[in-house]
């Protein structure tokens, strides 16, 4: 390329870069869309989670409780009835944009142990995978039992109509998931329920902006 453009391109960028920073700010009215969809992600996932433990209880609190095949952790059933009330008090919360930043704080620390307890040992991968910078022994190891359970069922089922809605996978239980919940609770955190479509932003316009 000649010099001559080389050189009017560089004596151009700080204008186009300011256009375009200016086309940027403009898209700032529809900044409420971010914490709206993060909101209407988590509320189902909280509220099938939340309302699952209630149904399931007892069984629930045993494999909370249980120190030789579940997570051995204290007071079982009160920690099964504090979980299960704050995910599915997050879930209506996050729809109806009520609270959002103050309800996020438990739903972190949910998160959070859930990680630390249940999953972190799984590593990274929520589903199993055989290669990859996330894969592991153990999931090195699933994938390989994972292609001889589809040879079975190839040569022993109806695989085609086994699998017509959906992939045969093994689930990894690592810690993905719980880690983008996490991710995504601390952003509502800091950015708040987002103007318009929340409870919060009309709270604020009328008590506080008065």
């Amino acid at each position: 390329m000649d010099n001559k453009y080389i050189a009017a391109i560089i004596e151009k960028a700080p204008g186009l870069s300011n256009l375009l920073m200016s086309w940027c700010d403009k898209t700032k009215v529809l900044d409420f869309l971010a914490p709206l969809l993060l909101r209407l992600y988590l509320a189902p996932i909280l509220w099938m989670a939340g309302s699952k433990k209630f149904i399931n209880f007892s069984s629930t609190a045993d494999w909370f409780g249980n120190e030789d095949w579940g997570l051995g952790l204290p007071l079982p059933y009160l920690l099964v009835f504090l979980v299960a009330l704050v995910e599915v008090l997050g879930a209506i919360f996050l729809l109806l944009g009520f609270g959002v930043r103050l309800i996020s704080i438990p739903l972190m620390i949910t998160m959070l142990v859930a990680g630390i307890t249940v999953h972190l040992k799984n590593g990274w991968l929520a589903i199993a995978e055989g290669s990859g910078i996330f894969a592991t022994e153990r999931t090195v190891g699933a994938i390989e039992r994972l292609d001889k359970a589809k040879e079975l069922l190839q040569d022993n089922g109806n695989y085609e109509w086994l699998t017509e809605n959906g992939s045969v996978v093994i689930l990894n239980n690592g810690v993905e998931f719980a880690a983008t919940y996490f991710i995504m609770l601390l952003l509502l955190f800091f950015i708040g329920a987002g103007n318009f479509v929340s409870v919060d932003y009309w709270l604020k316009r009328k008590f506080m902006d008065s």
